[in-house]
């Protein structure tokens, strides 16, 4: 047993749980949007899969835009292992407000095209206009959650997950009581605000979270965020990985972008259903995302550190532990099938419809928890290139044929899940494949 504290179980779970707990953070506040507006009264169906379209629409952008996290972790996580964090005292204020300039600039396209945008999905109607509605509030808090994840990513380098934790639990609890007060109203107080009650709740959270993260990142950690007229020189390298990562988290959202105009297309039930599938997907992977934090966070150190044996180690720690958690999740979902179903809507066919499917998503948990812990490993790496290459072969030789070839025998919601289960498959075990053929005989 290696005497790093960071490679022991109560080490990897001082790191994973806090994670675990600020990852979930993003999928609860989407669940909780999915469940309160799925049993609104008025058009509860529409309203649930505007939700769903205009909700993958934002978590793509904030997936592509939010890979300098990543990157940021990888660079801090080195130098920290060299013990020369001075190096790059002005980078996280550089990058971050890169950042924030690219979101506002995608903020301001993305309002204008909207409509246009969500008739790609195959949205019309009632479903195109709530989803319109719905985004445009939205992802007014689109530059805070990039300045969020940026912070995320400089605690993460700087091996902490606490204060990412707390300001996660937060954002949390002030999202779900707006969400009921906004979407719902108070009797003579609050006027009912329906979807977009929805999704002014999540922006207000999402502002209070980013002022938080500033004051804590001001006072917790090292760095600040005045501007210097000198570029870091570690900017190009981190510009260069987070390029890489946006071309691959692009190429991810093509995935999930297919998989919603698919099942828009097949009809509203169709759409609310795999709106539930989805979040429920999104929550364990996040969940599961805890233990792939730690090997982003401490794969970078012991990369620093040339510490490649103690690198094979918590690799097989984390599988390990995130296969353990991905079964329990899955047999406990399993044991609740019926109920969970019931948290998001009433509609008996949307209902039907998810239950034909859901058990698939349970079933592909653990082939998710590997898959995911490597790609964190990849990531402390600043293996960019390799997990961007890895996200073309998926997609475009594994989830888009499948989902063609199942589309073809009309295997509707079955044959999305079908090419999301192949798509894993592929990404985790190319992944295993490769690091124990570059690491194995490293020393």
């Amino acid at each position: 047993m290696y005497k790093d504290s960071n490679l022991t179980f109560k080490g990897i779970n001082k790191l994973a749980i806090p994670a675990i707990i600020a990852g979930i953070a993003e999928p609860l506040l989407s669940i909780t949007d999915t469940a309160i507006v799925g049993n609104v009264d008025l058009n509860p169906i529409e309203s649930l899969a505007a939700v769903g379209i205009a909700g993958s629409l934002i978590s793509a952008l904030v997936w592509i835009l939010a890979q300098t996290r990543s990157a940021i972790s990888a660079i801090v996580g080195r130098y920290l292992g060299a013990k020369k964090l001075e190096e790059i005292m002005t980078l996280p204020a550089q990058i971050i407000s890169i950042n924030i300039l690219l979101s506002i600039i995608i903020y301001i396209v993305t309002v204008f095209f909207a409509t246009q945008i969500f008739q790609l999905y195959n949205a019309e109607g009632l479903i195109l206009n709530y989803s319109v509605d719905y985004f445009k509030i939205r992802i007014i808090g689109l530059p805070f959650t990039l300045f969020i994840f940026s912070v995320y990513g400089v605690f993460r380098g700087l091996q902490n997950t606490f204060w990412p934790m707390i300001i996660s639990i937060v954002g949390v609890i002030i999202n779900i009581l707006l969400d009921f007060v906004l979407v719902y109203g108070i009797d003579g107080v609050v006027e009912p605000m329906h979807i977009q009650g929805a999704a002014w709740a999540s922006v207000i959270a999402q502002a209070i979270m980013a002022i938080i993260a500033l004051i804590l990142m001001l006072r917790k950690t090292p760095f600040n965020l005045r501007l210097s007229v000198k570029i870091n020189k570690e900017i190009k390298h981190i510009l260069s990985i987070s390029f890489n990562l946006i071309i691959r988290a692009v190429t991810l959202n093509v995935a999930l972008f297919m998989a919603n105009a698919y099942a828009t297309r097949y009809g509203a039930k169709y759409i609310a259903a795999q709106t539930i599938a989805f979040q429920i997907w999104l929550f364990f992977a996040f969940f599961i995302d805890g233990y792939s934090s730690v090997g982003n966070i401490v794969s970078g150190k012991l990369l620093g550190e040339k510490a490649y044996d103690k690198m094979r180690f918590l690799s097989v720690k984390l599988s390990k532990y995130s296969i353990v958690i991905a079964i329990a999740l899955a047999i406990i979902c399993g044991l609740l099938y019926q109920s969970i179903g019931r948290l998001f809507t009433q509609d008996q066919q949307a209902l039907d419809a998810f239950y034909a499917v859901f058990w698939i998503v349970l079933l592909m948990q653990p082939i998710n928890a590997l898959a995911f812990v490597f790609d964190g490993i990849f990531k402390g790496l600043a293996e960019a290139v390799t997990l961007r290459n890895l996200l073309l072969v998926s997609t475009f030789l594994g989830f888009v044929p499948t989902l063609l070839i199942t589309d073809y025998f009309d295997m509707k919601l079955v044959g999305i899940w079908i090419a999301f289960t192949v798509w894993m498959i592929l990404r985790g075990l190319i992944l295993i494949v490769k690091f124990r053929k570059r690491y194995t005989l490293k020393t």
